[in-house]
């Protein structure tokens, strides 16, 4: 999927919504400044247009983590429910084709892929739900491990009853409650 070249209005758009946000909540990165974001993500903006495509699925897209060794951010989506546009999707593609009837319009795993960016793993699931409380009403799909996948099966998150919980479902399965989050480095 090729993806949409940005326009100068709607960079500078773009940017605004992510400081605002980035000022907002700056709880989930406080030893961080959005100049260094900005100037990273005005050097990238391939990765802008991935951004974009996060803030139009309601992900809202905030910065997570810095690391150093990469010199990379870490942008997730921290919308507080899964994101609206991206539910009701299997996990994959091998998931999607299994289905006879009744099939979904996508994958998860291949949404991802055409913004340019990757399902959270368990982990950074994790990481996600100690800067908040999210996906109290919603699951998200979660990357899933080679073990668990090749015997049918894909790993799903949520917040309930204060605690954040792992399951698992059928790779094929897709419920009006369940999306998925993603991750973007820039």
């Amino acid at each position: 999927m090729k993806k949409k070249k940005l326009s100068i209005e709607q960079c500078a758009g773009l940017l605004e919504v992510l400081q605002k946000r980035f000022e907002k909540h700056i709880e989930r990165h406080p030893d961080l400044q959005w100049t260094a974001v900005q100037a990273k993500l005005e050097a990238h903006p391939d990765k802008l247009a991935s951004l974009m495509e996060m803030e139009q699925t309601e992900g809202e897209p905030d910065v997570l983590f810095y690391n150093k060794e990469t010199d990379e951010y870490g942008f997730v989506d921290c919308a507080a429910e899964s994101p609206k546009g991206r539910r009701s999707l299997c996990y994959d593609a091998e998931a999607l084709a299994s289905r006879k009837e009744h099939k979904p319009k996508n994958s998860a795993v291949a949404v991802a892929e055409a913004m340019g960016a990757s399902l959270l793993d368990e982990a950074q699931y994790q990481q996600l739900q100690e800067t908040g409380k999210y996906d109290l009403k919603t699951s998200s799909w979660l990357k899933t491990p080679d073990a668990v996948r090749t015997l049918g099966g894909a790993l799903f998150g949520d917040r309930r009853y204060n605690r954040v919980f792992t399951y698992h479902n059928g790779a094929e399965s897709y419920y009006a409650a369940r999306g998925f989050r993603v991750l973007l480095t820039v």
